[in-house]
């Protein structure tokens, strides 16, 4: 139960203006469960460490989930192809099967 309340705050922390997210988080965090048990400390400690990038995100709400993907499509080729001779090769074919190339040829 406990842990779904803490991802109900988070989801509300996501809503909140810009102004008054920062102060939304410090109480979330910091204020928010005062029983000092393991699971809490952890996650108190995880955000003190990260804050700065909770706090970005918040501002600019980039993730790197597209980077992510684009990794899943360069390892996918590398294992198709089970190695390159050399990088230009493999540069080469992460281009032709990422790009989205449209070659009209000739059939």
């Amino acid at each position: 139960m406990r842990a779904y309340q803490i991802r109900l705050n988070f989801q509300e922390f996501r809503n909140q203006p810009l102004e008054q997210a920062e102060g939304f988080l410090k109480k979330l965090v910091l204020l928010g469960n005062p029983q000092p048990d393991r699971t809490n400390q952890r996650g108190r400690l995880y955000h003190k460490c990260h804050w700065n990038g909770v706090m970005n995100w918040f501002k600019s709400r980039i993730n790197n989930g597209i980077l992510e993907g684009i990794n899943s499509m360069i390892q996918a080729a590398k294992a198709r192809a089970r190695g390159y001779r050399t990088i230009d090769y493999m540069i080469t074919m992460i281009y032709l099967l990422n790009g989205k190339l449209k070659f009209n040829l000739p059939t």
